[in-house]
């Protein structure tokens, strides 16, 4: 499983660390304080670049000044042309140092307010990689924060698989849920749907990789938690399914004893389909209504008389509660 979005926390400016804001393992909220650097150095920084800015807007007030009083002068010839000209290009030059400096200047605070480490995303944060006193850079991964509703699970499902549920999904199994069997067995009470299809098929394993969402309310599941998905791949009206355990193979040959009403047993050969539990689906070989031995199967050989008695699923029985 994978948080949907899984943000790894990094400062943007470099400072030693001076105090964690956070509860490691806690829900943080988008833009919630999550760590505090040194502030002295970027403050400093901001100053410096107000003096400049100060500097810079009392040379274009200046400039200003001697354009609007020479600009009347040229007109009555005390002043000449050049002079004028001198002081609209000294106007320009302070303009554009002044927009620089005020630009230094909005960057500082941002360096300011980067100082305080922010969360980008709501969800669950990790344990904290770094520690008080600790010199911060860009580059170094302070946390993570994962946001795990809904959470992803990604699975590989076999070509085959990938086949018969892109025809089933125009038809009948169109619209149908994604069940999620978690690492102790218990069957999560949320069902997903699959978000995507990888584009392409691994040609080592013959199979292709799916991207699957489930709610996840209480932030129950985590990013790294294993668990088994349960989908409909395939839908067989009216199929025909024996007990595993009644299926004898041999060299990739699959055999089931079958007794007829004459208590004389016959051993049939079978082709068989996908598994369902502990059954396994016919695909040919066998028909409905037709009695198959469970149990000895080793024992008989066609033809053979048998005393066949009803069989009864002992493990069955005991999740029911019977003896």
């Amino acid at each position: 499983m994978l948080g949907n979005i899984d943000a790894d926390i990094r400062p943007k400016v470099d400072g030693f660390l001076l105090t964690q804001l956070y509860s490691e393992g806690s829900y943080v909220k988008k833009g919630q304080p999550m760590f505090q650097l040194d502030q002295r150095q970027t403050q400093a920084a901001v100053q410096q670049a107000q003096g400049k800015l100060e500097r810079a807007r009392a040379v274009l007030a200046q400039a200003q000044i001697d354009v609007k009083r020479y600009t009347p002068l040229v007109a009555q010839r005390a002043v000449s042309q050049a002079e004028l000209d001198k002081a609209t290009s000294m106007e320009r030059a302070a303009t554009a140092e002044v927009d620089a400096d005020q630009a230094a200047l909005d960057n500082a605070k941002l360096n300011l307010g980067w100082t305080t480490v922010t969360s980008p995303i709501s969800g669950i944060a990790g344990i904290s990689k770094v520690g008080v006193g600790d010199l911060m850079t860009p580059t170094t991964v302070m946390t993570t924060i994962s946001n795990v509703n809904p959470i992803n699970v990604d699975f590989s499902i076999a070509e085959q698989d990938y086949m018969r549920f892109t025809r089933e999904k125009s038809g009948q199994a169109a619209g149908r849920s994604l069940q999620l069997i978690l690492g102790d067995g218990t069957l999560f009470p949320h069902r997903g749907r699959a978000l995507l299809v990888n584009r392409e098929v691994d040609t080592r394993t013959g199979t292709i990789q799916v991207r699957a969402e489930f709610p996840n309310p209480g932030n129950v599941l985590r990013p790294g938690q294993y668990a088994r998905i349960r989908a409909v791949t395939e839908v067989r009206k009216g199929a025909l399914l024996i007990p595993q355990q009644a299926v004898s193979e041999l060299q990739g040959i699959y055999q089931v004893g079958v007794v007829g009403s004459d208590n004389k047993a016959t051993i049939k050969t079978m082709t068989l389909g996908p598994q369902f539990g502990d059954m396994w689906v016919v695909d040919s070989g066998l028909q409905a209504g037709e009695n198959v031995i469970v149990d000895g199967l080793q024992r008989i050989k066609t033809g053979m008389t048998v005393a066949p008695v009803p069989f009864k699923d002992t493990q069955a029985n005991a999740q029911s509660g019977e003896k």
